[in-house]
């Protein structure tokens, strides 16, 4: 199988931001998916808005969209998990086969005293031990074996929380080949905590199941680790994450990664805030990087 092949879906938060209301102006959620069906995009997460159960299925349904991914954010502090993160990971995973889903992608919530560390973990922010991490992969091999067939878990790096540089990363992924899950590369993150998301993919391989596709504007993100924009919140607001193209991401070397790995699992576009309006710029996402998958193939 060819990368090319790949389902290719997008996020809705650049329609509706999920922790910054005020970004957009709120989007109906059958516009927000009439515009994703328009911009030939075949998938979705879960976004802002959206309904539930059967009526998400059947919304999804008559616009022929599938329904990638639920984005499962629990509480954490310093010393790990928060005390509820085992029943918000479980109740997500309920409403993510509800509805017919495919992956749970699961992240450790944001914000906190990680926020004004985003994007230089290694200047001497506060860390998890190994306990915490350990905690976290106990929970996602029991989200895996509480998945019906065909639903698969995935966790995602995130920047301003407690996975997000190479070396946490690292901590965690070296214990998922016991859990049962995989990793959700989202290369812009993993950019921002420092990472190179080539490298990530080549070192990782098959543990990547699931891949957000995001960029990152390199003035914003030099901004933030010279402590001239106050943390994550602010950064997103300055658009540190910019149109895919747009930014410091070598997706050309992240797409021929992927396709020497074979990789089939979800491409999914996503970029948290705009300049443009939000469906120019998923559109611009989803050509762009339909123009790099035509171009591997040549």
């Amino acid at each position: 199988m060819s990368l090319a092949d790949a389902p290719i879906g997008t996020v809705p938060i650049v329609w509706n931001n999920a922790d910054l209301f005020d970004l957009a102006p709120e989007t109906a959620a059958t516009t927000v998916l009439d515009e994703i069906a328009r911009l030939g995009f075949v998938g979705t997460q879960f976004g802002r808005g959206f309904p539930e159960g059967d009526e998400l299925r059947g919304e999804l349904a008559q616009r022929e969209l599938r329904f990638a991914e639920l984005y499962s954010a629990v509480g954490a502090g310093p010393d790990g998990l928060a005390a509820d993160a085992r029943d918000v990971a479980h109740r997500d995973l309920a409403r993510l086969v509800a509805a017919g889903g495919e992956v749970l992608v699961v992240a450790v919530d944001g914000g906190g005293e990680r926020d004004s560390w985003s994007g230089r973990v290694a200047d001497g922010a506060p860390q998890w031990k190994a306990a915490a991490f350990q905690g976290l992969a106990d929970l996602l091999a029991e989200l895996v074996a509480a998945a019906p067939d065909g639903v698969r878990i995935a966790f995602h790096p995130h920047t301003a929380t407690w996975v997000e540089s190479p070396d946490e990363v690292e901590a965690l992924a070296s214990r998922l080949p016991d859990t049962g899950a995989g990793l959700c590369l989202d290369v812009g993150h993993y950019l921002v905590g420092g990472g190179e998301p080539v490298r990530a993919i080549r070192k990782y391989g098959s543990l990547v199941t699931h891949v957000h596709l995001k960029d990152v504007d390199p003035a914003v993100l030099a901004r933030l680790r010279a402590q001239e924009i106050d943390g994550f919140s602010t950064a997103v607001r300055e658009r540190i994450f910019t149109e895919l193209g747009n930014g410091a991401l070598d997706l050309h070397g992240v797409l021929a990664t992927l396709d020497a790995l074979d990789y089939s699992g979800w491409l999914m576009v996503e970029q948290d805030s705009s300049w443009l309006p939000p469906a120019e710029a998923a559109a611009v996402g989803g050509r762009v990087l339909r123009y790099a998958l035509r171009e591997l193939d040549r």
